[in-house]
């Protein structure tokens, strides 16, 4: 490879850690400008970047006017109150500084966003046990809607792909074509073919869906900017959601070896089997399964985020606490720092895909797997 084309491959690749350290970056800032001449919540800072919302947040500032203003796109708020449907825009609440139909919300930042019940005074309306009456939340949130979009773009990318290869059959395939039969053929012959066996090709579009969609969303997590940025995969009703498909596949595929080998396990002492510990074992063994796909994917995305953002909020505490001078000069390691972990969080996005597609194939093989004869 010449050294012009392994520049080029650098830059591209350095391109969107380098966009994400500067937006995480400038995103801070607008907020550590809004609260100041309040106390920096560096926690609720972090926080409120990486958990879902009503809506999609940009950054703050602060007007002439010297009241906080919040730049941010606006999504469908839907609920259901005493079987009504109300839908309408979240801007309606602005930023939560205004109700609206009878509705309040609530939260943001440490606090997990909610919506609320209020009468016309303002005041929460209560349950008869106390607590503050909440309608059934429909809404499209932050996550939601880059679901959406993740699913909207990564439809494109595999249609214009198989278009492609449908169109030249004989012709050797380049550029887009040419990576998503790479990652295709990469999912099929590492994943799918070793752990599933001969039965693979009934289980491979699940396969390849799950690779494609965790691998694009984590991606699309390291861009700062509209309509990217979202922590998708950070969020651990996506992953669970996730984790439960690769349950139920894995246990409505299950032949009568799986589900004996867990029930009467072979090579153990009969005592063990009437007692019965080792059954309570696999079963608990079935249930813990999908608990670590679901906690390892959340884990991981969630964990890169907050490292970041908590290297660029080091910028803005030292500012406040010791100078602007220290905050500067800190600013350069804390940014170097911030690339380092981006680039790490590159490597992530895939080995994330890798093993989470990697252990449902595995036990999905483990479900479906015949016996050999002796």
């Amino acid at each position: 490879m010449k050294l012009r084309q392994l520049i080029l491959i650098l830059s591209l690749f350095l391109l969107p850690v380098a966009l994400r350290a500067q937006g995480d970056s400038v995103a801070v800032l607008h907020e550590a400008v809004a609260e100041e001449g309040g106390s920096l919540n560096p926690g609720a800072i972090i926080i409120g970047h990486v958990t879902d919302a009503h809506s999609w947040h940009m950054f703050d500032y602060v007007g002439k006017d010297g009241e906080e203003h919040a730049v941010a796109i606006p999504l469908p708020i839907i609920v259901v109150n005493n079987g009504h449907v109300d839908v309408f825009s979240s801007s309606k609440f602005h930023h939560g500084h205004a109700d609206y139909k009878g509705y309040r919300l609530i939260g943001g930042g440490m606090e997990k966003e909610t919506i609320i019940c209020v009468d016309e005074s303002g005041e929460p309306l209560m349950n008869e046990d106390g607590s503050v009456a909440k309608p059934v939340d429909l809404s499209i949130t932050k996550t939601a809607a880059a679901i959406f979009i993740a699913v909207l773009v990564l439809l494109v990318i595999i249609f214009v792909a198989g278009h492609k290869a449908k169109k030249n059959p004989k012709q050797a395939p380049s550029g887009l074509q040419n990576l998503v039969e790479m990652l295709v053929c990469h999912v099929r012959d590492e994943m799918a073919k070793p752990m599933i066996g001969e039965r693979y090709e009934k289980y491979l579009p699940y396969l390849l869906t799950l690779f494609f969609f965790i691998f694009f969303c984590n991606c699309l997590g390291l861009i700062p900017f509209f309509p990217a940025g979202a922590n998708i995969t950070g969020n651990i009703a996506v992953t669970a959601t996730l984790a439960l498909i690769t349950f139920f596949i894995t246990n409505l595929s299950g032949n009568k070896h799986y589900w004996k080998d867990i029930f009467n396990t072979p090579g153990v002492p009969a005592w063990l089997k009437i007692f019965p510990l080792m059954p309570v074992v696999e079963v608990v063994g079935v249930i813990t399964k999908p608990i670590v796909l679901m906690i390892r994917l959340f884990a991981n995305m969630t964990a890169g985020h907050i490292v970041v953002l908590g290297f660029i909020v080091i910028i803005f505490i030292l500012s406040n606490t010791f100078g602007v001078a220290t905050g500067g000069a800190v600013s350069v390691i804390s940014i170097l720092f911030s690339v380092f972990i981006d680039v790490l969080e590159c490597l992530v996005a895939y080995i994330q895909a890798y093993v989470f597609t990697m252990l449902s194939a595995l036990y999905i093989g483990m479900a479906v797997v015949e016996p050999e004869e002796e």
